[in-house]
């Protein structure tokens, strides 16, 4: 039986540089997706404690050379928490099919809801596996359209996404080597709140009983990575966070333990080879290409396309390591996770 645990990231007063594939360095994300936090996590783990340790878990995931193995660690990507006085809400990608109960006639709201990508917890867990979609529901977003509703949605924090961080750049200064000739460049950062109703980031973790035997190792390499940051622009001090690796909340443990469920949502990136029409059949997703490069030396990695977060699918996604090792790159194989980590849910058929 597998266990479950939370895990937070509390980036106080550090900025954070989260860097995605096609857009500059004057923009930046406001969450690590679930292949970098792990690309990020396993490169400390093997410093901490070396090469043959970390071949070792490496070798327990299933890849393209290992297909039938199962995978004994999965994480969500991270997504936002904002406290609210004694409470915290976690905000949940939203899946790509519409909640029971939906009403097939929603001009009057349509937009006001597709620009809810994040829902509260109790939001989620309602609208995806308990009694869906209310008429209530419908009569909120359309005050919300109108102008601003006070009802029960935007209580518990459904329109307040963004007011768990700021998003701003900061002007740098380049150098050449050569030249010594100068240039102006603004890179993008988040700045987490950090005072009043604080927030920050948080991801799932799914271990089986043998690799949680690992957690203190694990919890160890995070500590680490804390210390050093997350994302780009550590050098300027960017990425810092103090870690919460917490058992599962009562509420959480009731989403994961879920049995009702027809589909199952991602909470991570996801991908597998090969992916048949049937695996296909009936579902609703996006794709991600994911891209980057090697910090040692500046080589990029080879291009994968993933299914992206709330997409949803008939059956449970499994997914695989992707080798993306750059062609002349001869130290070690680089991977990157497609690793799944879903939930089940209920939806609408159509």
């Amino acid at each position: 039986m597998s266990v479950w645990k939370l895990v937070k990231l509390n980036f106080g007063r550090s900025p954070v540089h989260f860097g995605e594939l096609g857009i500059g360095i004057e923009e930046t994300s406001d969450r690590v997706r679930s292949d970098a936090l792990f690309s990020a996590w396993v490169s400390v783990y093997a410093r901490l404690f070396g090469k043959n340790a970390v071949e070792e878990l490496l070798d327990r995931f299933p890849s393209q050379e290992r297909s039938q193995q199962i995978s004994p660690l999965r994480i969500s990507s991270t997504f936002i928490y904002r406290q609210d006085n004694e409470h915290t809400i976690y905000y949940l990608p939203r899946p790509l099919k519409f909640p029971i109960n939906y009403p097939n006639e929603e001009l009057e709201f349509f937009k006001t809801y597709k620009n809810l990508n994040y829902l509260p917890l109790e939001v989620w867990q309602r609208w995806y596996q308990g009694e869906g979609f209310t008429e209530n529901d419908t009569e909120e977003l359309i005050a919300e359209t109108k102008g601003k509703s006070n009802r029960h949605l935007r209580q518990l924090g459904t329109f307040d996404y963004k007011k768990a961080f700021e998003i701003g750049q900061i002007p740098k200064i380049a150098v050449d080597r050569v030249t010594r000739a100068t240039n102006l460049y603004h890179t993008g950062f988040v700045q987490f709140k950090w005072e009043k109703n604080p927030s920050g980031l948080y991801f799932l973790i799914q271990l089986s009983p043998e690799v949680e035997k690992l957690a203190d190792q694990l919890k160890a390499a995070l500590h680490l990575l804390g210390e050093e940051g997350l994302g780009g622009e550590r050098s300027s001090g960017a990425g810092r966070f103090q870690l919460e690796w917490l058992e599962l909340p009562d509420a959480w443990q009731s989403i994961v333990d879920f049995s009702g469920g027809t589909y199952y949502t991602l909470m991570s990136l996801f991908w597998d080879t090969p992916i048949t029409t049937e695996f296909l059949n009936n579902a609703s997703y996006e794709i991600q290409e994911r891209g980057g490069w090697i910090a040692e030396n500046q080589l990029r990695r080879k291009m994968v396309r993933m299914f992206s977060e709330g997409s949803v699918f008939l059956t449970p996604p499994e997914g695989k390591l992707v080798d993306v090792t750059p062609q002349g790159f001869k130290k070690h194989r680089i991977y990157r996770s497609g690793v799944s980590l879903s939930l089940p849910i209920k939806a609408k058929n159509k």
